[in-house]
């Protein structure tokens, strides 16, 4: 099963701050059937104790350890903001929710990180007409 489709990206998300777009993540990878609906918590309680802000527009936010019993597969949700949201005073206008399987978000993650490290990469993403166009930028994720 791949981990990025194309239901499980939007360019239209509705959250206007960080807390809706951490619940808008969730609801998309609970809407993939990857998490149980408690998994929002674990990722609020994750963000509490470490901000999940990686620099570059991007904020990952993801459960705790003690959430795996809330993961039922690895799976990503990507959530492009038209406007910046204001993440503990920095600009994000891309939220990728992550739950991984068995350890599986740590693959996941540096697959992520490698494609928002380039500012040229960044910028495409912005750039992208549709959700399609984001899915072939980070269709890496799925292999």
């Amino acid at each position: 099963m791949p981990v990025l489709t194309l239901e499980q990206i939007t360019t239209s998300p509705r959250a206007t701050t960080k807390d809706e777009a951490i619940q808008e993540a969730a609801d998309m990878l609970v809407a993939a059937g990857a998490v149980t609906p408690d998994y929002a918590d674990a990722m609020r309680a994750r963000e509490a104790s470490v901000s999940t802000y990686m620099g570059n527009l991007l904020a990952i936010p993801h459960g705790t350890n003690e959430s795996k019993d809330s993961i039922l597969a690895s799976a990503l949700s990507v959530a492009r903001y038209e406007r910046p949201l204001d993440w503990d005073g920095n600009p994000v206008k891309f939220v990728v929710g992550i739950a991984g399987k068995d350890g599986g978000h740590l693959e996941i993650l540096s697959k992520i990180a490698i494609v928002f490290s380039e500012e040229d990469d960044v910028a495409k993403l912005e750039a992208a007409p549709d959700a399609a166009a984001i899915l072939e930028l980070l269709g890496d994720v799925n292999e």
